[in-house]
């Protein structure tokens, strides 16, 4: 994936420390195939996940502050207890510490003291709210909403505005104006009519009441300004297009100029608005990634009255912002997004919150301490040598390839020797020093960071492109590929056991790291990354025959996933999950290439009961064990384009004849396909 997204669930806080929970010294170790987990009761030619994962959920039920839990986010959640060990001893008073350090300490520190936020109220909040009492007119809305955005962060406030990467010329960077504007994470939410939906609707319209309550507002006029706020969020999300839809670039890519812009939203004075942000000169190119949002959008603002677009202001700010407010906002921020949309039983730790603010805003300041003792250069070489030998193996595969022309082969290729590997960390670290973090005042650093971030990436509109820049944080347990920097991203975070085991064998690395490895690289060839070249511009390097021969491969997977069940009756949306699914089978399958090379001539033995075969796939199976509750899943089935665990994992190896040769399937069996019908692209 190439972002993290964070629901304001996810950064709430409790009172107290997580049942078990203290801060770590030292990252602990589990290996890479771990045998524990594993039921080997379960037939794997049936049920690879269930052999290799069937015990792991009993020795890792979800937590209490977990609507999910996976070896990933385990390994998350002990990177954030080491963490929190680091940052406590950064935040106590007298000690020695750089500028950087002690803006990472102060910054935690504030964030614990529970007590003072209780203290401050809405005291922080207050002038913000004030601005938005006091907007006289429409005219003036502009250049208000502009400090409002960058107060608050997100694009909750009607829409996004910040600069990205031009998809005609990817050496460019232009202004972006993006669909926002909703509450809840879907608009699905807002438009169908199943029990489901609706009573999630109803719980949704409840909290907006509960939150201007808090804001002071007596239960009637909370119950009328919650009906407006919902009302205008309908109007935003019949606008806006499906996730789906936001897969394909040729759907949000539309460039105009000032009078373009203008045109969409007339009523809408985009000079004011742009000179508030400070982004100038007027005469830049935009990219409006939705433009019948954006009319949509015109047409609301103009029927709206000015109460009802104060209302709409105040909610979304607060909205946005309660999770760093007093307990009753975090605690009725938590009861909607944590418990009732996600089915998580109790708010998160309050160290985990700050750590979690504290990786947002000052990430690589803080992966600067997580990088430095905990990723040494053997383990940079090391998987540095792994993705070096998955490309040659992806080289191997673009030649044997009997659908594709040469014509197409040898564009494929020069977009393959363009990709940058980048391992561990950014080369040149962020400079915070224009982010004045002040000791004791939570919420003020938030909305400090805040706009020291929209700042930061609204001074990229018209530069050129820095391409040693990365969107995670070296601390993250993720990796991506960038289709418009064509560049894939491991950080240190991830490449720690058990994902990557340096103690182990390299059956399991290889199908563990090696698989993800794969599985970015083929990104860059997936049904979206595909429509990028090696420079990292949209454009159609394919012959028609070889992209309709492509399609057809891509629609043997999209058929497959269909067919499989996310929770209840609720199937997994293909067309969603189909970049995902093609880049977990086209890596697993690049792994096993570059696992055997790299293996030439070298011996190969039985551990643990399993041969060196079975040892790769069941190290590929356990990077994914995880469970979910039922209420996470209903929501993964909406937005998430990854499918559910299991799916996976059997997903992959039913494609793969490797797979039934190492197990010694027979015919029959589930994950067994007939000759001649396994899915393959890569």
């Amino acid at each position: 994936m190439k972002r993290l997204l964070l629901l304001p669930a996810l950064l709430a806080a409790t009172l107290a420390h997580a049942a078990g929970e203290t801060p770590l010294d030292a990252l602990p170790y589990t290996p890479s195939l771990d045998v524990t987990a594993m039921d080997r009761t379960a037939d794997p030619c049936e049920d690879l996940y269930k052999f290799a994962c069937g015990s792991w959920s009993k020795t890792n039920p979800i937590p209490a502050d977990q609507s999910r839990w996976s070896v990933y986010a385990k390994m998350a959640n002990e990177n954030q207890r080491y963490l929190w060990s680091v940052l406590n001893k950064l935040g106590q008073p007298g000690t020695e510490r750089t500028p950087t350090q002690a803006k990472l300490g102060d910054y935690f520190a504030a964030c614990m003291d529970e007590g003072a936020v209780q203290a401050a109220g809405l005291k922080g909040l207050q002038p913000l709210l004030d601005q938005i009492t006091a907007l006289k007119d429409k005219k003036a809305l502009p250049a208000l909403l502009a400090e409002l955005q960058q107060a608050a962060g997100n694009s909750r406030l009607f829409f996004g505005f910040s600069a990205g990467q031009d998809f005609a010329d990817a050496t460019r960077q232009i202004a972006f104006a993006s669909a926002g504007g909703l509450g809840l994470p879907d608009r699905d939410y807002y438009l169908k009519r199943d029990d489901k939906t609706l009573k999630i609707r109803t719980a949704y319209e409840a909290h907006v009441a509960r939150i201007f309550e808090l804001l002071g507002e007596t239960p009637a006029a909370a119950k009328a300004d919650a009906r407006s706020v919902l009302a205008t969020e309908t109007v935003l999300a019949k606008a806006s297009l499906s996730k789906v839809d936001q897969r394909d670039p040729y759907k949000t890519f539309h460039v105009v100029d000032a009078r373009g812009l203008k045109a969409l939203m007339p009523g809408f004075d985009w000079a004011s608005y742009q000179a508030a942000l400070g982004t100038a000169p007027w005469h830049v190119r935009y990219n409006v990634t939705e433009p019948a949002f954006f009319k949509a959008l015109s047409a609301r603002l103009g029927s709206m009255s000015l109460a009802e677009l104060k209302t709409y202001l105040r909610w979304q700010l607060a909205s946005s912002l309660a999770p760093v407010l007093d307990n009753g906002f975090v605690q009725a921020n938590f009861d909607f997004y944590g418990q009732t949309l996600l089915g998580t039983p109790q708010l998160k730790p309050r160290w985990k919150r700050c750590v979690q603010l504290v990786d947002v805003q000052l990430g690589e300041a803080l992966g600067q301490e997580f990088v430095a003792r905990n990723f040494t250069p053997d383990l940079k070489a090391a998987t540095v040598q792994m993705t070096d030998e998955i490309e040659v193996a992806m080289g191997r595969s673009i030649d044997s390839l009997t659908w594709m022309s040469a014509e197409t082969k040898a564009r494929a290729h020069e977009k393959l020797k363009a990709i940058v590997n980048k391992v561990g960390y950014p080369e040149r670290w962020r400079d915070y020093s224009a982010f004045a973090v002040q000791p004791g005042d939570l919420l003020g650093n938030v909305v400090r960071g805040n706009t020291f971030e929209a700042k930061r990436r609204l001074a990229k509109i018209g530069q050129p492109l820095d391409r040693g820049e990365w969107g995670m944080t070296p601390q993250t347990v993720n990796a991506y590929y960038d289709a418009q920097m064509n560049d894939i991203n491991f950080p240190a975070g991830v490449l720690q056991a058990p994902l990557y085991d340096a103690a182990l064998d390299e059956a399991p690395n290889y199908g563990n790291t090696g698989g993800t490895i794969g599985h970015e690289l083929t990104h860059g060839f997936d049904d979206e990354g595909r429509q990028f070249d090696a420079q990292g511009n949209l454009k159609n390097w394919w012959t028609k025959k070889d992209g309709q021969a492509f399609e057809k491969r891509a629609a043997c997977v999209s058929d497959q996933y269909a067919t499989y069940t996310v929770v209840d009756d609720i199937k997994i949306n293909s067309k969603l999950t189909l970049g995902e699914d093609l880049a977990d089978l086209g890596g697993l399958i690049l792994a096993w290439e570059a696992w055997k090379a790299h293996m030439t001539g070298k011996t190969l033995e039985n551990r643990d009961g399993l041969t060196p075969e079975q040892r790769f796939f069941v190290g590929f199976a356990q990077w994914d064990c995880a469970d979910a509750r039922p209420e996470a899943l209903r929501v993964q089935a909406k937005i998430d384009p990854h499918s559910p665990a299991r799916w996976r994992i059997n997903g992959v190896v039913v494609n793969m004849p490797e797979f039934e040769k190492a197990f010694a399937c027979k015919p029959g069996a589930k994950l067994v396909k007939p000759a001649g019908q396994h899915c393959k692209v890569w």
